[in-house]
């Protein structure tokens, strides 16, 4: 890895252009550059190490943890960054030795990553822990495959939350119904119609990954950067494998009874795609919550938020007041009841979110000053004894 060479060395055919690098990130590095670091894109995080690609092929690279108290701004699967290199030569294969030693390994000839470019987008939920901070699932994503699976029946509420996510991270979402071949024609036919309804203007294509049966026209909507999300067993890594062309990510078997499976994908990983592009598979999303999301879901319910524009009041609920045109639409069924119910649910979690997110961080601005005040008074109370002596 050698920072100091020029970034025209980056592109054509060298492993950071097969991995989207472009005119635009060049023009973001030039400070980097400047101070001697190298571009590389994160392939997979593990414990205070990451797989990096750079211009010389994959390195491991040190992730140190001081200055990061947000896990949204620790280092993800897709992120752009910025290596230090090593003063030796740096281990090119993830071994597991290394990987569970990783505070040993920056000593080890590994490159640390210094810094990581602003992202152009990210899918962001809520974490699973009480302190309301955020869970990065990949960064610098193009196109945000909704992964569904045609052999249970399909979750509409499951679905909206999925493209609100999609929708707030500033990608493109698409709907892609999987496992085709394990219902008739007519309910593939009647499921496309349904995530039509639930997903206005998201392009909505069916195939059989196993069969290989529709596999082309999801390839042809996917563009740059592809991430695939959904629930276990909802056929990412099968369907990650036929845009591959090879069986590189892990597949499972699900159950018969609802059709789960298990976690078979157990990280986020990034590998390139044979016709141009990457892809993020990710592990099957048990809950999704969603974290101050109010312009994806906007976006995700837009035919509610149309009829909306033509209430009579402008602060309108949507519960009760005269002329709710929303209402209206309930009432003559040119717009399902459930849809507006998952809107106001929704709409309710993100909003509640928000919230929290908020007081955490007045919390936190708090706690510093107050750190400040004691660090000050500390400070007096030394140069008083100073004096007296």
């Amino acid at each position: 890895m050698k920072g100091s060479e020029p970034l025209s060395h980056f592109s054509g055919g060298s492993p950071l252009s097969a991995y989207g690098w472009d005119e635009t990130l060049e023009d973001d590095f030039s400070v980097h550059l400047a101070a001697g670091l190298a571009p590389a894109r994160v392939v997979a995080v593990h414990r205070g190490l990451c797989e990096v690609v750079t211009a010389d092929g994959p390195v491991l690279a040190v992730t140190p943890r001081a200055g990061r108290p947000d896990p949204v701004a620790a280092p993800c699967t897709g992120d752009w960054a910025a290596l230090r290199p090593a003063a030796g030569p740096a281990p090119r294969t993830p071994a597991p030795e290394a990987v569970s030693g990783a505070e040993s390994a920056g000593a080890g000839g590994c490159p640390v990553l210094a810094a990581l470019l602003p992202r152009r987008t990210a899918i962001v939920r809520a974490g699973a822990s009480r302190d309301s901070r955020g869970q990065v699932l990949a960064a610098n994503v193009d196109t945000v495959a909704v992964a569904v699976s045609m052999a249970a029946r399909p979750s509409p509420g499951r679905l909206e939350r999925l493209l609100a996510l999609a929708f707030e991270s500033g990608a493109r979402p698409v709907v892609v119904l999987t496992k085709a071949d394990r219902a008739d024609p007519a309910d593939v036919a009647a499921a496309e119609a349904d995530a039509a309804a639930a997903a206005p203007g998201v392009d909505v294509v069916s195939c059989s990954a196993l069969a290989g049966d529709g596999v082309d026209v999801v390839r042809a909507v996917l563009t740059g950067t592809v991430v695939l999300l959904g629930p276990s067993g909802a056929g990412k890594s099968t369907l990650g494998n036929a845009l591959l062309g090879d069986a590189l990510l892990a597949t499972g078997a699900v159950r018969d009874g609802d059709g789960k499976g298990r976690h078979t994908t157990v990280r986020r990983e990034l590998v390139p795609l044979p016709g141009g592009g990457v892809l993020i598979d990710t592990p099957g999303l048990r809950g999704v919550g969603l974290l101050d999301a109010e312009e994806g879901l906007r976006r995700t319910f837009s035919d509610v938020e149309e009829l909306a524009e033509r209430c009579r009041f402008g602060d309108c609920a949507h519960e009760s007041e005269p002329g709710c045109a929303v209402l209206a639409a309930v009432q003559d069924d040119s717009l399902p009841h459930r849809r507006l119910d998952g809107y106001r649910k929704l709409m309710r979690e993100s909003a509640w979110a928000a919230a929290r997110s908020d007081a955490r961080l007045r919390a936190e601005r708090e706690g510093r000053r107050k750190a400040i005040s004691r660090w000050q008074r500390q400070m007096y109370k030394e140069r008083g004894r100073g004096r007296d002596r």
